[in-house]
């Protein structure tokens, strides 16, 4: 079921006024019912998955924080157990494809079994949510959950059961317990948060897909030009497809009384490549940082050993998104980047004062904002394209064959999105920045707009859902556009 389509639409109201008419003790058993539909809504049978996951991360918990003298065993088998499943149906086919091609280098005969695997929904990020409750009880930051059911509904809660955010049990298990009544003017900010996540995702993230989609799938006949472009807006896509489902999934929490953890803070704001990683994905890149990079050493053992951390860390978040090389490369230069800026800081500070450089000023901030969305855009060709040898290629072609004209005139109308599309996503895609950079120069925007007089806020209300139903990719024939983290 995707927060797109009109089962969500009707879903969501119905498992919100329930939830509130219910007595306190059931509640959490609406919840934990509602999930699991939620989930068996894509397919009923890996349901089996999440329980089998539950079940483990469960008695984990109560073995470690009952046998101390052998807690380390039970977080290994824990760790070792759900990270089996999951390689099984995300990695096992990568694992072979390489296997037999590795094979072939040496001249030896390897017959690839064949297997029908279907990667399940969510996959990763209920894995890793699980995983997180068992270091965390094992690190004693919170008591094992004596309620196996409560426990399931902190690892299956359907807001961000599917792709985040990640959220940690020390946050989100000891709400289950809670006692929520409603709040007219907590779900007013959590539907207006809704309603913004909506815009971004079929105002702007489905349209820009068609440009970006065709680009890709046609690039060898399209001069570099075009490519960039593509690039360029496909960082806005999978800004605002991914950010568009974490508000979406924090405000339908924040309805029901439930506060979730930030995802996603002005990424494309940024600084740095390091600053990046503090805005985008928040969840997942505090759960590497928690769980790898510090485990690891972090920057504890030396400058070797931290880049060395770094590079594993990057390179392993680079495979959590997919089953490819090209996601390794991506996660690799994402890694890299931050080495090499570590690495050239020295000399970046000696030229600045030499230069008599102030970095704070607003010009040089946004050099380094600019210099960084490079770095970072270059990064996403690697992340959108089917192949790390087809990135290869675009690159390739798309410094033999840049032809500047196939993005200016009626050129640009010919790449997957008419002239009134293409004006409506560039005029979207303002509105987009001008609200991250207000959000960033003033703090909430929903705080001010709530505070207007009452027949301004609604006025605003109105319109905004007014030209979310207008300008909204959706309709008769149209099939509601998958999330694009759903397939992590």
């Amino acid at each position: 079921m995707l927060f797109n389509s009109i089962d969500f639409l009707l879903f969501f109201p119905i498992v919100t006024i329930l939830y509130f008419l219910l007595p306190h003790r059931v509640r959490w058993v609406w919840l934990l019912c509602a999930s699991y539909y939620f989930y068996m809504c894509w397919n009923a049978k890996y349901a089996l998955l999440i329980a089998l996951s539950t079940v483990i991360t469960y008695f984990s918990g109560l073995l470690i924080e009952g046998l101390a003298r052998q807690k380390k065993l039970w977080v290994a088998l824990s760790f070792l157990s759900n990270l089996a499943i999951l390689f099984f149906f995300k990695y096992f086919d990568f694992f072979l494809n390489n296997l037999s091609a590795l094979c072939g280098l040496l001249g030896v005969t390897f017959k690839q079994p064949s297997f029908d695997i279907v990667l399940p929904v969510g996959i990763s990020f209920y894995t890793f949510q699980a995983l997180s409750y068992t270091m965390d009880v094992y690190r004693g930051e919170v008591k094992a959950e004596r309620n196996l059911f409560k426990y399931a509904l902190f690892v299956s809660f359907f807001p961000q059961l599917v792709a985040g955010p990640i959220e940690r049990s020390k946050n989100l298990l000891h709400q289950v317990n809670e006692r929520h009544t409603f709040d007219a003017d907590r779900a007013r900010d959590g539907l207006l948060l809704m309603l913004w996540g909506m815009a971004e995702k079929i105002v702007i993230a489905d349209r820009v897909s068609y440009l970006v989609t065709y680009v890709y799938d046609h690039y060898t006949a399209l001069p570099g030009a075009a490519v960039v472009l593509a690039t360029v807006l496909f960082a806005v896509q999978i800004y605002c497809d991914f950010s568009g489902y974490s508000d979406i999934a924090i405000g339908a929490a924040q309805v029901m009384g439930f506060s979730l953890m930030e995802n996603f803070r002005r990424p494309y704001l940024a600084i740095s490549v390091q600053d990046f990683w503090r805005r985008w994905h928040i969840s997942l890149s505090t759960w590497f940082r928690d769980y790898l990079y510090i485990p690891l050493g972090g920057n504890r053992k030396g400058t070797a050993r931290k880049y060395f951390n770094l590079m594993v860390t990057f390179l392993t978040s680079g495979l959590w998104h997919g089953a490819s090389w090209n996601f390794v490369v991506w996660g690799g230069l994402n890694g890299l980047y931050q080495v090499m800026g570590s690495i050239l800081a020295p000399a970046r500070e000696r030229a600045c004062n030499a230069l008599h450089i102030d970095r704070e000023t607003l010009f040089w901030r946004c050099v380094r904002v600019v210099f960084t969305f490079c770095l970072v855009d270059f990064a996403w060709l690697f992340f959108r394209a089917p192949s790390f040898r087809t990135a290869l290629d675009m690159i390739g072609h798309t410094v033999g064959n840049f032809d500047f004209s196939a993005i200016t005139g009626p050129a640009l109308y010919e790449l997957g999105l008419s002239q009134p599309d293409f004006t409506v996503m560039f005029i979207a895609i303002g509105a987009l920045v001008l609200s991250d950079l207000l959000r960033e120069r003033f703090g909430s925007v929903r705080d001010r707009l709530t505070a207007l007089p009452l027949p301004v806020r609604w006025t605003v209300y109105l319109l905004g859902t007014i030209l979310v139903l207008v300008f909204g990719i959706y309709g008769p024939g149209y099939a509601e556009s998958q999330f694009i983290y759903f397939v992590f």
